[in-house]
């Protein structure tokens, strides 16, 4: 139980680390260890009297004269995975240095909880990971799928499905980035020889961060179109390369912005960590903006769907189109806008409820997103199931006639034969009578 815990806790400090848990960790305590050692070297006074300052394999002491009562925080390893605050302190004597007082463990380890909890917390984190892989397999197979129908079929290619194309494929691409990524976590392998370096980690991590933004800037691109159609009263929009820079353009500046804020500001370790808020003000707050303004549009489309439907002029067929589009945007905008919405905010707060909720809805319920868009866009598209009950249709009158074609070539074979076996007959017994003859 408390390996599963120590693994647990590794896995939500280092989310994306491209890095085995357990490495993680060991690489963060020999960084660590680097550090003191050459802050010490440089503060060791020419001549000394007292106690050198010591690296004791988790924390980091500074040189102190006899006497002298040295009080540091907890490691910052230990902090950062199990998330616990105090103080540790050794006295400096003639005979060197004292044992740390109070115990390590007691202070700066997992505080003690009772067994229920600690049991309901791992089965939250376990249905919520099968929750989350099952929701982006079965994503990616739909979006695949959706993807291999709108380019194969020549009539569904417009600027409304190429947009609904790359939407599919930023959410393949979100689900392969956090498929891999489990698939790394969760490796059984704990040879740390062999483990991902960091130039590789933070590589898988800003194609991560990638992926995850330009999924959130795809469906501000759905947004944006269908709020131009409604505005110009279904006008086919034909600026489809200012679509695909807002939806591939605008992630890559900021994750250029991103890497550069890493390089200059918190370059440590895997770059997984965010000790600096800059770099995660970078990364985040580009997608709060996508979220709010998707949000916006969303308020501004109902009310023009609103508006049309009140009036009078709009006619039968137009206001049937008009209540098509209602009911599609508003069974698709709420699935990329609501959830974030509310919990947008709520990012920094402690609240181990409110954690929880938007645990669960980010990842498990953001992870069956893909599917929903898939069935949404494609599947029950009307375009879509025409064709492919033309296509159905096609193959079923090839395959008619073909057969057809078969029992008719079949049936004239036979027919020639017959009177090619009576020809020969003939001529056989003409044959027989002029041999008698002679």
């Amino acid at each position: 139980m408390k390996s599963l815990s120590l693994f647990l806790s590794l896995w939500w400090v280092s989310l994306v680390s491209g890095k085995h848990p357990m490495c993680q960790l060991i690489s963060e305590v020999q960084r660590a260890g680097k550090e003191c050692l050459g802050k010490l070297e440089v503060e060791l006074p020419v001549s000394f009297q007292g106690c050198r300052g010591m690296w004791d394999n988790i924390s980091c002491w500074h040189h102190a004269q006899v006497g002298e009562v040295v009080t540091i925080s907890c490691p910052e390893v230990l902090q950062n995975l199990f998330g616990t605050k105090g103080n540790i302190s050794r006295n400096c004597s003639s005979d060197g240095w004292s044992d740390i007082y109070p115990g390590i463990q007691s202070v700066c380890g997992d505080k003690p909880r009772p067994s229920k909890v600690t049991q309901s917390k791992l089965v939250f984190y376990v249905v919520v990971k099968t929750l989350y892989t099952l929701g982006h397999s079965l994503s990616l197979i739909a979006l695949t799928t959706g993807c291999a129908i709108l380019c194969l079929f020549r009539k569904l290619h417009c600027t409304r499905n190429y947009i609904h194309l790359n939407l599919f494929f930023s959410f393949i691409l979100r689900a392969i980035a956090v498929l891999t990524k489990d698939s790394i976590l969760f490796s059984h392998d704990e040879d740390c020889t062999e483990q991902t370096s960091f130039i590789g980690c933070k590589v898988s991590l800003v194609f991560f961060h990638y992926f995850i933004m330009a999924n959130f800037f795809w469906l501000l691109v759905e947004g944006l179109y269908l709020h131009t159609l409604l505005m110009v009263i279904f006008s086919e929009n034909r600026h489809f390369i200012v679509y695909l820079l807002v939806g591939w353009g605008f992630p890559t500046v900021f994750v250029i912005a991103w890497i550069i804020t890493r390089v200059y500001v918190e370059d440590t370790g895997c770059w997984e960590r965010n000790d600096n808020v800059v770099p995660w003000r970078v990364i985040n707050w580009p997608i709060m903006a996508s979220i709010i303004i998707n949000f916006i549009l969303f308020i501004s489309i109902i009310r023009i769907l609103v508006e049309k439907l009140r009036c009078p002029d709009v006619g039968g067929a137009d206001q049937s189109q008009y209540k098509r589009l209602a009911k599609s945007t508003l069974l698709l905008i709420p699935l990329f806008g609501v959830n974030y919405v509310v919990f947008v905010y709520i990012m920094e707060k402690e609240s181990e409820a409110l954690e929880k909720y938007k645990i669960f809805f980010d990842l498990c319920i953001g992870s069956f997103q893909g599917l929903v868009v898939a069935i949404l866009y494609c599947f029950l598209n009307s375009e879509v199931q025409g064709e492919l009950k033309r296509k159905w249709r096609s193959v079923c009158l090839k395959r008619y006639v073909g057969q057809d074609y078969r029992q008719h070539s079949s049936s004239r074979n036979g027919l020639e034969n017959m009177v090619q076996f009576r020809r020969n007959t003939r001529a056989q017994s003409f044959l027989q009578t002029e041999t008698t003859m002679v």
